[in-house]
């Protein structure tokens, strides 16, 4: 954990980081995935060079609990080639590196006919809470050791709920809102502002954002900026709207994940835990903060 080893790549900036665990993670995830089901389409955050993994990073073992769920009417005869799998192998990585490790979540989402239906959140670090100045080296030895005994995993498909994870409604007595902790502007300020919040979250990871809209910690999740992508969000989506909330670009409309769409969500995010309070957000965007944002092409 210590940031001497941690292989850091700026990719597009300082604000745009690539680590060997982003590498790692997504090498082991897509191939397991390509080896079960080799008809998916599998988009992940990185753009890796072919490399050979060890049988051991390999996951075959399959849920039989997950492969019984009965699914709604619509998704009971999708075929795997109509499937699209967006994959986060780190989302939170500029936290990643800065020590903020509960910010973390590794996302896999699912589409089909380019709407979020399903996906698994993993927090590795569920519950660590960093460690400063002195005692980082200590710190860092005892996450390593410890990794294996940390962590959950949730995950939901839309119209059957959610697992690993239980809604809890926010409090009723004030207004929260979480928003991004590394790439504030003047326009994300303003229009936060404008909303009148009795307090504001800035974290990092668009997973770790809506898992405290869903645990309650937070009403909405405000981020009217170009900087969010579809494998940010996909999964997040998917078990958001599994347990009764709402994720849909600034304007309202629902992001869309067809395997060819632009990659950036460029009407930005909005989110809440419960759909009922997602019209109070967005009419309470500021106009001229709305128009800073395209609106996207619809795709069929």
């Amino acid at each position: 954990m210590n940031s001497g080893n941690l292989g850091i790549v700026e990719k597009e900036g300082i604000n745009d980081l690539q680590t060997e665990a982003d590498r790692s993670v997504q090498r082991c995830i897509v191939t397991s995935l390509s080896r079960q089901f080799p008809k998916l389409t599998i988009i992940g955050e990185e753009t890796l060079e072919e490399k050979k993994i060890s049988d051991d990073w390999i996951i075959t073992d399959l849920d039989k609990d997950v492969l019984s769920t009965t699914l709604p009417d619509e998704l009971k005869n999708v075929k795997e080639e109509d499937l699209v799998v967006w994959v986060d192998p780190l989302d939170g990585t500029k936290e990643y590196t800065q020590g903020f490790l509960d910010h973390v979540t590794i996302l896999v989402g699912i589409a089909v006919q380019g709407k979020a239906v399903g996906g698994v959140i993993h927090q590795p670090y569920y519950n660590y809470q960093s460690s400063l100045g002195s005692r980082e080296q200590e710190a860092d030895a005892r996450v390593e050791k410890d990794v294996y005994k940390q962590g959950r995993t949730m995950w939901g498909i839309v119209g059957v709920g959610a697992f690993g994870i239980s809604r809890i409604p926010p409090p009723s007595d004030k207004k929260i809102i979480t928003t991004t902790r590394s790439h504030s502007s003047p326009i994300i300020n303003s229009c936060i502002e404008s909303m009148k919040p009795d307090e504001v979250l800035r974290v990092g990871g668009a997973g770790h954002k809506v898992l405290l809209l869903i645990e309650g910690k937070a009403h909405a999740y405000v981020f009217p900026s170009k900087g969010c992508k579809k494998w940010d969000t996909c999964a997040p989506e998917a078990i958001l709207h599994a347990t009764g909330g709402l994720l849909t670009d600034i304007h309202g409309n629902r992001l869309q994940y067809h395997k060819d769409v632009d990659h950036v969500n460029s009407g930005g995010v909005l989110a809440t835990c419960l759909k009922e309070q997602h019209e109070w957000f967005k009419n309470h965007i500021p106009p001229e903060v709305a128009k800073t944002l395209p609106v996207p092409p619809t795709q069929s």
